[in-house]
Formats: structure tokens, C-alpha cells, sequence
């Protein structure tokens, strides 16, 4: 048989397909009844604000390609203007079954649970009464109604900003016609309005409806024919150039003003938007028939996230847990001593992320502790991290954090801890010029009677308490005489002007993560060739690098077994005769967002898995500085490969990728269902501490 061209677009997916393809199994979740109703809300609103994000960033990336005039060509062959084109078909196709989905699902069955979201024509005279007064005291009070003509143009719409555009027939006090007016609703209204009536029912009503209501009372002797809700998307990709300015915050504080308004790349109307006026938004958002979306129901379902939080009712929602703490970290109060013993693995959300806060509060108040060393990528507000490290700081410690401006969506709030933390005295690093930090390290440097000792954390998730809790991470505790060199070798890198350091244990990118991981798939594929022990399990959120899927297929080819764990875009296609059947591609998609990454190697018996801050994707392998640990002990390597094998087994939250793109949904059939999440819940989560394993190596 001849070898396979493996650069063959037959061989690939589409990156962007492939996203809409895994937003769609977001939106299975909201439509699956063995989740609790009100998490199938939240699911819905997850779909709607990925689709979103992908419009301000993918498609509107695609869009200014486009008009540059750009002749780039996709993995699997497609043009920009194909991409497009396939984009809108797909993601009308979504967006419609999100409505259908909320329409003919969910809200029948919060009605059914008493949990009603009025429309208008729904309303008692008891809950008209008592939004005519809150729209009179809460809602007019804050809006602008801005009719159009020559002398008031159409105004600046923000992005994703929830609009009216009201139809009108009359004079005004000018004996001007009146025809058009836009009245935009501020970010500062709610969007859902609890209406408190008496009963069991728990009424709400969206702002929609009652701007809709009583739009008339804002044009005093004028008619209103007609108000239709619109919203736009925009280009929200942040430009700075970083060869031309000498101060990234600064230029960043600037671009995030600009941000709001962007570029259009979607029109979002409500469909009773009559034709000639949604011609007329597309001229003035300079988009095309391509770009809209008519919907049936509010502009923006993101929005109803706004119920999950207003509706206390615990049944209708996933059971708390408490996290497990490792029985050898519960009720000490050294975690150094701790860590000196031997490493400490912790499995996020199962295992608490309170070790690792603590592990930085009893560094900012150990005398014998002299530096803290910390990269933060997204920390969220009011961060006990933070807080941490502004305490150390005061302490007259030397703290030093590499605070990524960049993180998408975490400027703002990484510009306002950064200020924190200068204020206090730490020293404030922004990283690379041209590459965002994105690993995820922490170095506490203490003084000891055997000399200086560096203890570090290294994870595959952010410093972030709250995403602690809903996404799925590993982190590792060690004082490695090795690793802590290497970490220290990093942050010399990330601080100062040093050329790209040896190291001994980590791999980094820009430098050698992607040559390392092909030569290990390569490898493996000699392995095989040979007759040894070989075998790659590879877990992550995204694969689309080309020559790493190249070197898949290469190991594919020699023999290699091998099982992939997407969560997200995948751009391999698997199960072609000749060059990839031997290699299957899952989605878990549950409870908890999969965030881990963990690539296992077989190596002709001596095994060796690593955790990782990068997905495989040209961004993370080139653009990036991230960081991949090895997992040394047997029995943390043998924990990680039971989480991997739950994964590989799972038949409740897993979708199967087929050779023509589509996901298959796993069932148990006659076996006893098996999920991977609600195993590692039931074994660490317990409510309290785990039970370690026979061997003690928790």
C-alpha cells in the first residue's frame, strides 16, 4: 500500500466547524432530561454566550482576512468565503435549536415546577400593574429614546448591548415626522425581573417585554406602530502593536474603550423585525443578509443565567459537594513539611483548591520565607491569590507576578490587580512582548537550616478559586531540587533578558514543547515498528496543529494504539483506513468543564505522562509561553492514568467522533452507566477527606 499523503485535506477538519460541532454538545446537555432543569438552563445559556465568543473573535477574525484580501486556505481546504458560508448554515441551524430548546423545553417544564417566565400576553392584571410602576420608577428613568433624522444620526450601538429600534407615526413638538427611534436599554437594568405576587409560583419577566409594554409612554403624542428588539456582535479581538508602544498597560486601557465598538459581524433581531427595518439595521452595521439571525425570543438567552440565580430551588439543581483534601494535607498546618515529605497531587474540582491559597497565605506569613514567585492568567475579582500575594508583599517579602494583560475577556481585570499589586510593592511583570504567558507556576523561596529550598506549584488550570470549582484541573505540589531550578530558570527568563534556560525537568514553549511532544510520538511509533510496549493517550481541550496531527497519523500508520480525550476542536479525522484506524477521538462533555491536559506514552515500557498548560494548537506550541511537568511518582502517574482510563470508559457524557465529523452520543445500554465525573466525585468528594489509596501515596 503506498503511504498516505498526510497533509491531504481529506485527512482534516474544519477548526471552525469543528467548534460548532462542540457547542452543539453543549446544547445536548440542556436538552437532556437526566440533568437537573435548571443546569439545562444554564447549558443553554453557556451555548449561547461560546456562540458568542465566536463570533467576536473566530468568524470576525475570518471576516477581516476576507476583506484584506487574503487568499488563506483552511487545513481541509476550505476558503475563507466557504467558511463563511458554512458557518452562517451551521450556526443558523444552532441557533434555531437553542430556541426550540428554550420554547418547547424548558420553559414548559419550569411552568411545570412553577418557575414562570411571562410573556406578555401572559400577564395578570395584578403583574401588569406592577410593572407599569416599575417601569415608571425603575426603567424610564434611565432611558434615552433617540429619534432619527439628518440632525440625529443613527447612534453608536455597543457591542452586544440589548437595542429597540421603534417604529413611529405622528409629529413631534417640532411638527417634525417622527418614523424611527432607537432606545437602548443600559447594562445596568436587569434583564430579569422577579415580579413578586403572591403564591407558590415564582413569576419573572424579562426586560424585553416590559420595555416592549410600555415603549409608548416615551413618545408623548406619537404612535407607536411597532418596537422589535436588536442586537449586534463585534469584532472584539483586542490589536495593540506591540513593536511600537513602551507601556502594554497603558496601550491596553486604551484598546479595551474600543473594544465595544468594533467592527460589526452579526445582526441578532427578534423575528417579528419587519423586513425593510432589518434592511435598514443591516445598512447601518454595514452587514449583509448572511450576517442575521432572526430569533424567536430575547436577542441575547445569555441573559436568563439571571433565573439560575433567582430561583433558589435546590432539587432543581446539581447536589453541592464538599471537595476532598488529601488526608496527609487535612488538619496541618505545615504544608511545607508536608511537601518536603513528597509530592501532593490535587485532582480540581473533586479535591479542594484551599491547599493551594493556603499553600501562598503560609508563605506571605512565614518569617523564614524570603520570595514568591507567580504567573496569573485569569484570578477573578476580589482574589484570595491576590490577596495573598499583596499580604507577602507587605510582609516585606519579594513577590513577583507575571500578570498576563492579554488573557481574552481578563483585561480589565488583570489591569486592576496588577495596580493592586504594585501598590503594595510587589513587582508587576507583564511577560514577553509577542508571546502571552499562560503557564501556570507558583515558587515560594524559604530559608531553611539545610540551605535554600524553592517549593512550587505547577497546574494545568488558572489561579482562579471560582473556576476551581466548575472546571477540571491537576496540580502539583513538589520541591524538586530539579524542577525548582527549572521554575526559577523560567522566571529569570520571564523577568529578565536571559537567553532560553537548559532545564531538566519541565518543557516550555516557545522552546521545545512542540519538538519534544512530536519526537515522543515519533517514538512511539518506532515502538511499535520494533515490537515493543507502545501506546499514546492524549487528554486536552483543542488538536488542530498540523504537524502534530501529522505525527498522530505517523504513529497510527506504525501501530500505535492510541485514544484522544477532546473536549473541544478537533481537526483530526479518525478512523481512515490506511492512516489514522487506529486512532478514536472522544468529547466528554458533563457537569464540570474538562480543563486538564495529560499526555501519556507508552515508550516501550517505561512509561512517561506529563500535565500541561497547552492544548495542541499553533498558539500554545508557537505564541505562548507555557509550561508541561512530568508526573514521576508511580503512584500519581498511576492515579492520573485511572482518571484517564474513567475517561475512556465513560458511556453517559461521552461523544465519539466519527470519520465524517459528526459526534456520536455514548449509551450504557444493559451495563450499569459509567461517568468518569461522577466516579472521581464519589471518590474524592465524599464530603470530606478521602480515603488514601492502599499504598498511602495520596
Amino acid at each position: 500500500m503506498d503511504a498516505p499523503d498526510l497533509k491531504s485535506p481529506a485527512l482534516y477538519f474544519n477548526r471552525e466547524l469543528s467548534f460548532l460541532e462542540f457547542n452543539r454538545r453543549v446544547l445536548a446537555q440542556a436538552l437532556d432530561p437526566s440533568v437537573p432543569l435548571l443546569e439545562r438552563l444554564r447549558f443553554l445559556c453557556i451555548a449561547s454566550s461560546n456562540l458568542d465568543e465566536f463570533f467576536e473573535i473566530r468568524v470576525a477574525g475570518l471576516k477581516q482576512l476576507l476583506e484584506l484580501g487574503s487568499g488563506t486556505f483552511a487545513a481541509d481546504g476550505m476558503s475563507l468565503e466557504q467558511q463563511l458560508s458554512a458557518i452562517h448554515e451551521r450556526a443558523a441551524r444552532l441557533v434555531a435549536d437553542q430556541y426550540r430548546c428554550l420554547n418547547d423545553v424548558l420553559l414548559p417544564a419550569l411552568a411545570a415546577q412553577d418557575i414562570l417566565l411571562l410573556g406578555r400576553d401572559d400577564w395578570t392584571p395584578e403583574a401588569e400593574k406592577w410593572l407599569a410602576q416599575y417601569f415608571a420608577l425603575e426603567v424610564e428613568p434611565v432611558l434615552s429614546p433617540l429619534g432619527l433624522d439628518p440632525a440625529r444620526p443613527f447612534p453608536r450601538i455597543q457591542n452586544k448591548s440589548l437595542n429597540f429600534i421603534v417604529r413611529l407615526e405622528g409629529k413631534d413638538a417640532f411638527g417634525r415626522d417622527s418614523e424611527l427611534a432607537i432606545v437602548q436599554a443600559p447594562r445596568s437594568l436587569p434583564r430579569v425581573v422577579p415580579v413578586p405576587i403572591e403564591g407558590a409560583r415564582r413569576t419573572l419577566v424579562l426586560l424585553t417585554g416590559i420595555v416592549q409594554a410600555f415603549v409608548q409612554r416615551l413618545f408623548a403624542g406619537i404612535r407607536v406602530v411597532g418596537c422589535y428588539q436588536f442586537r449586534v456582535t463585534r469584532n472584539s479581538d483586542l490589536f495593540v502593536d506591540e513593536e511600537e508602544i513602551d507601556d502594554l498597560r497603558r496601550a491596553l486601557e486604551g484598546e479595551l474603550a474600543h473594544r465595544r465598538y468594533g467592527a460589526a459581524v452579526r445582526l441578532e433581531t427578534s423575528n417579528d423585525c419587519p423586513a425593510d427595518i432589518v434592511q435598514f439595521l443591516l445598512r447601518q452595521f454595514a452587514l449583509h443578509e448572511v450576517d442575521t439571525y432572526s430569533v424567536p425570543g430575547p436577542v441575547n438567552l445569555n441573559r436568563l443565567t439571571a433565573v439560575y440565580d433567582l430561583v433558589q430551588r435546590p432539587d432543581l439543581k446539581y447536589p453541592v459537594f464538599t471537595p476532598g483534601v488529601p488526608r496527609r494535607l487535612a488538619g496541618h498546618t505545615d504544608l511545607f513539611a508536608c511537601i518536603r515529605q513528597k509530592d501532593v497531587l490535587l485532582h480540581h474540582p473533586f479535591q479542594s483548591f484551599a491547599p493551594v491559597m493556603d499553600f501562598l497565605r503560609q508563605a506571605a506569613n512565614d518569617p523564614n520565607v524570603l520570595a514568591i514567585k507567580q504567573t496569573l492568567y485569569r484570578a477573578g475579582n476580589d482574589s484570595p491569590i491576590v490577596d495573598a500575594l499583596v499580604a507577602a508583599a507587605g510582609a516585606g517579602k519579594d513577590v513577583t507576578a507575571i500578570i498576563e494583560l492579554r488573557a481574552r475577556f481578563d483585561e480589565e481585570a488583570n489591569i486592576e490587580l496588577s495596580n493592586r499589586l504594585q501598590e503594595a510593592g510587589a513587582h508587576v511583570m507583564y511577560g514577553v512582548v509577542g508571546y502571552k504567558t499562560h503557564a501556570k507556576l507558583a515558587m515560594v523561596v524559604r530559608r531553611e537550616p539545610g540551605g535554600i529550598r524553592r517549593y512550587c506549584h505547577l497546574g494545568t488550570g488558572n489561579y482562579h478559586p471560582r473556576t476551581a470549582r466548575q472546571y477540571t484541573d491537576y496540580g502539583l505540589f513538589t520541591c524538586d531540587a530539579e524542577v525548582g531550578q527549572d521554575v526559577h530558570e523560567l522566571f529569570l527568563q520571564l523577568t529578565s533578558l536571559t537567553q532560553t534556560p537548559k532545564l531538566n525537568r519541565l518543557i516550555q514553549s516557545p522552546f521545545g514543547l512542540h519538538e519534544t511532544f512530536l519526537a515522543k510520538l515519533d517514538r512511539e511509533a518506532r515502538h511499535a515498528r520494533a515490537g515493543r510496549a507502545a501506546r499514546i493517550i492524549l487528554k486536552m481541550n483543542a488538536l488542530v496543529e498540523q504537524q502534530a496531527i501529522e505525527a498522530l497519523y505517523r504513529a497510527s500508520c506504525a501501530g500505535v494504539s492510541i485514544d484522544l480525550i477532546v473536549r473541544g476542536v478537533c481537526a483530526l479525522r479518525p478512523g481512515v483506513p490506511g492512516a489514522s484506524e487506529n486512532i478514536r477521538v472522544r468529547s466528554i462533555v458533563g457537569r464540570f468543564l474538562e480543563h486538564s491536559r495529560a499526555f501519556y506514552f507508552e515508550n516501550g515500557g517505561e512509561p512517561e505522562l506529563y500535565c500541561s498548560s497547552a492544548d495542541w494548537m499553533e498558539r500554545n506550541f508557537f505564541r505562548r509561553v507555557e509550561v508541561a511537568f512530568p508526573i514521576r511518582r508511580e503512584s500519581h502517574r498511576r492515579r492520573i492514568l485511572e482518571d484517564l482510563a474513567r475517561y475512556l470508559e465513560d458511556d453517559t457524557q461521552a461523544w465519539s467522533l466519527l470519520p465524517d465529523g459528526r459526534y456520536q452520543r455514548l449509551t450504557p445500554g444493559k451495563d450499569p452507566p459509567r461517568s468518569a465525573q461522577a466516579q472521581l466525585l464519589a471518590n474524592f468528594a465524599a464530603g470530606s477527606v478521602f480515603a488514601p489509596p492502599p499504598d498511602g501515596s495520596a
